[in-house]
């Protein structure tokens, strides 16, 4: 089984567009939406939940008013201001409260507990094209880095049990702790990346940390002919640095036509520019797998 994870710089490059073009295009996959804090791939491929699950976060303080003596070393331990006094006893702001056990520790009565936080949920869902693993985090939750690694083992032990020949992950944008947890494993990166003004910075930013967890990538230009010169300066960047180009996709509105039918864009219209190009990419993807295959059998 092969994993593969699509990421970008930043959000609204058209990672998730592509995800789903290659989750027509592959057989026999799983397909796994790490972008927990912003998950849409399901806005795409119109999935029907078959399971739902709580998914709880980091922990936060609840004081026992029963307990409390009012001595209001917890509120003075207390740095982010989580903590007040309301109608004769102390209580907890439970959005602003970080969970640092600050207060836990200053009680002198044991009067504060530390619970679990309901940070989000995850889903086990059936789309046209396989099976979908995705999740919502709360807004104002931490730990999306945990969910993303839930999400993403689920879906790893699905494709697995079943012989699958494909994880596809839809990773966050990026390069902090869930682009970490969604490509930790992966055989194959492919990096979205736009002809703006800061696209070969962000194209820097992402093959910096996949290259430090030791991931081959590979490069898609997504709406190439809005800016040529940039797109050569991707492509420039790209040859200096030995990463291969796999496509460079056309704007196109029929993209946007495919969201609102809940389809993929190769699958609403197989013969547009942008589907022969998104094509063209899997094909790169799968030769790069099989390329691999062959360099490991080599190597025993």
């Amino acid at each position: 089984m092969k994993q593969i994870v699509v990421l970008s710089g930043k959000g609204g490059t058209g990672k998730t567009s592509l995800i789903a073009a290659f989750s027509h295009l592959a057989a026999n996959r799983v397909m796994v939406d790490a972008d927990v804090d912003a998950s849409n791939l399901q806005l795409v491929l119109n999935p029907r939940v078959e399971e739902e699950q709580r998914f709880m976060g980091g922990q936060v303080a609840e004081i026992d008013p029963g307990l409390c003596t009012g001595c209001n070393l917890c509120e003075e331990a207390c740095r982010f201001d989580a903590i007040s006094h309301q109608g004769g006893t102390y209580v907890v702001d439970p959005v602003a409260c970080d969970g640092c056990k600050a207060c836990f520790y200053a009680c002198p009565v044991e009067a504060i507990d530390m619970a679990p936080q309901h940070a989000g949920w995850w889903y086990r869902s059936l789309t046209e094209q396989g099976p979908l693993y995705h999740a919502h985090l709360r807004p104002g939750q931490e730990n999306s880095g945990r969910l993303v690694t839930l999400v993403k083992q689920q879906g790893r032990l699905r494709a697995l049990d079943e012989e699958r020949e494909y994880l596809l992950v839809d990773g966050p944008p990026g390069i902090g702790c869930p682009v970490i947890s969604a490509a930790s494993g992966a055989d194959l990166a492919v990096i979205v990346v736009e002809p703006t003004v800061a696209g070969v910075h962000d194209l820097q930013r992402v093959l910096g940390t996949v290259a430090h967890f030791q991931v081959a990538a590979l490069v898609v230009i997504n709406k190439a002919d809005i800016n040529p010169r940039k797109a050569r300066e991707i492509r420039d960047f790209c040859e200096q640095h030995g990463v291969e180009v796999a496509a460079e996709i056309p704007y196109d509105p029929v993209v946007t036509q495919a969201m609102v039918a809940g389809l993929p864009v190769t699958l609403h219209a197989p013969e547009s520019p942008v589907s022969r190009a998104m094509i063209a990419a899997w094909k790169r993807v799968v030769a790069t797998l099989a390329g691999q295959g062959e360099r490991d059998a080599e190597s025993r």
